[in-house]
């Protein structure tokens, strides 16, 4: 018989060609549970690439980007994961509703402009990712990392920030105690820590410019979606 996907002749349980299946196995439970397996990559490491980014994050992403890319899952996919993660803690437990907050009669260009960012996490902290990509560039220009490699560690590192989020969330939720600002120092801390530990672990001065890096980064995107808006809202009037 030939292949179903590229016409090729198939005469093992595979195509030569393409690697497609003789016979697609049947969609049952069975399937269900090994596609979530696959899409969160919980049989290479999901769980195992949060432990190594909490432990040792620089080690860890620097293994990834010259070694071996098969233990971590996706850059890309791992922050999507985990911004849909707080996403959905958030929607349950409405924690931002106490400081966050939309009137649809007033309501801006900024204002729309946040509250897509607020409904779409993953991809505005890719793009937040790249301004302290930039940063980072500018501050640790002597090392031999480029821009994409530092974005690729920013996904990363932003990822467990979003869970360090939610976890404090769920704790919130649960004992009613106020704990968001403690989240946002700790996250603070975690990705700055985790840029400066991939940078240079053994010298303070490393960490100190990936703070102001991790800063200036989410300074420069917050001052350019609220341009955005203003610029947006002086052409439409």
């Amino acid at each position: 018989m030939n292949c179903n996907n590229c016409n090729t002749e198939v005469t093992e349980n595979y195509c030569p060609n393409c690697g497609e299946a003789k016979e697609l196995e049947r969609i049952d439970g069975h399937y269900i549970m090994h596609e979530i397996q696959h899409v969160l990559h919980l049989e290479k490491g999901f769980l195992f690439t949060i432990r190594e980014l909490i432990t040792r994050p620089g080690e860890s992403v620097k293994n990834y980007l010259t070694t071996n890319r098969s233990r971590l899952i996706k850059p890309i996919l791992f922050i999507i994961l985990t911004s849909l993660f707080y996403s959905i803690v958030n929607n349950f437990f409405h924690f931002e509703d106490s400081y966050i907050k939309f009137s649809g009669a007033e309501m801006t260009s900024t204002a729309y402009i946040f509250q897509w960012i607020q409904a779409h996490y993953g991809y505005a902290n890719i793009m937040m990712g790249i301004f302290i990509a930039l940063w980072c560039k500018l501050f640790f220009k002597k090392y031999k990392y480029n821009f994409f490699e530092i974005l690729i560690l920013l996904c990363f590192a932003m990822g467990i920030g979003m869970l360090i989020f939610a976890i404090f969330a769920i704790l919130q939720g649960l004992f009613h105690i106020e704990l968001m600002q403690i989240a946002g120092i700790v996250g603070f801390i975690y990705t700055s820590w985790a840029i400066g530990q991939f940078f240079e672990k053994g010298k303070f001065v490393s960490y100190v410019k990936a703070f102001f890096a991790y800063m200036l980064g989410m300074i420069t995107f917050t001052l350019l979606a609220v341009l955005t808006g203003v610029v947006t809202d002086m052409i439409i009037k």
